[in-house]
């Protein structure tokens, strides 16, 4: 199928290799000056190390925000976070992939995701919701197709994410869109279009990062309040990697994107991704969308039937 124009790169700061036609060779050092634009929150938000890592900081006046130079029509990316450490209550640290017709800023979150803009948009998201010193972060997460949302999914963390940096992936092709923590997949939505589910693969996407003051929810529903005196509070971002097919605006070549990749394009779940999936699910998640009977009194959305684990 043809999904162009665009062509395939690895993007990570310095690309070493370009790849058309969907033959992707892997091999470059991210770099966040040349990858990303810092867009809100002036100083709050600081490239450093040589363009290794950059940190987002909030205080009682602002929070701080970037988003990525590029846009995504599918990819394998990674992003290390560390998040803010002690008491967190109230922040958020968003990390997501959103269309990129428009800037969206997230207000104590960390978030990060990708995302396009407008009613339709499609969004991908990981937000890290903070907590009390000695309480688990949650990671939130949630998908929007067509500009729709509400399936959102919550788990608590199997380590400390404020002591080291640890990768968050999310792996987008044709098949599925699967969310991974340190390798370990921890949700996975299925492409289901042909039981009338609506399936991001059409509009390209930026990565966008924002730490940000949500204490009205963010932590136990919120009861708990961001605590100014601790400010400023900082989560840090670095080796940044997008195996992915960037769009071209100049291009007007359709590429297949992906044939003849290194297995992203085309990669599914297999028997060990599939347990380790079930370990966390059975484990680790505090919230789905798909249970709420409260929520879905007439039944849950079509998808919920779809998307459970073997066995779980």
């Amino acid at each position: 199928m043809a999904f162009g124009p665009f062509l395939c790169f690895c993007i990570c700061g310095r690309v070493l290799a370009l790849v058309i036609w969907g033959v992707l060779i892997v091999g470059c050092k991210a770099n966040f000056y040349s990858d990303f634009d810092i867009t809100w929150g002036n100083d709050r938000a600081k490239i450093v190390n040589n363009g290794e890592i950059l940190q987002l900081s909030l205080d009682n006046y602002s929070g701080s925000g970037f988003q990525s130079k590029n846009e995504y029509l599918f990819g394998n990316i990674h992003m290390k976070i560390k998040l803010v450490p002690g008491n967190s209550a109230g922040t958020v640290t968003a990390y997501y992939v959103s269309l990129s017709l428009s800037l969206s800023l997230s207000l104590s979150l960390s978030t990060c995701y990708l995302s396009s803009q407008g009613p339709t948009h499609d969004e991908i998201d990981f937000e890290f919701l903070g907590n009390l010193s000695g309480d688990p972060y949650i990671v939130h997460t949630n998908l929007f197709t067509q500009g729709k949302g509400n399936r959102e999914q919550q788990f608590y963390l199997w380590f400390d994410p404020t002591q080291e940096f640890h990768t968050y992936s999310v792996l987008w092709n044709p098949i599925q869109v699967m969310f991974s923590v340190d390798g370990t997949p921890i949700r996975v939505f299925k492409n289901a279009e042909s039981k009338g589910v609506p399936y991001p693969k059409n509009q390209a996407m930026r990565l966008y990062s924002s730490l940000w003051d949500a204490d009205n929810w963010a932590t136990r529903g919120g009861l708990v309040k961001t605590d100014w005196s601790q400010a400023p509070f900082m989560a840090s971002f670095s080796n940044f990697e997008a195996n992915a097919c960037v769009v071209s605006s100049y291009s007007t070549t359709k590429s297949q994107c992906g044939e003849a990749s290194n297995g992203w394009f085309n990669q599914g779940m297999d028997s060990t991704a599939e347990e380790r999936l079930k370990w966390v699910q059975k484990n680790y998640m505090v919230y789905d969308y798909c249970k709420d009977t409260r929520r879905f009194p007439q039944g849950f959305p079509s998808e919920c039937s779809l998307f459970l684990p073997k066995s779980l």
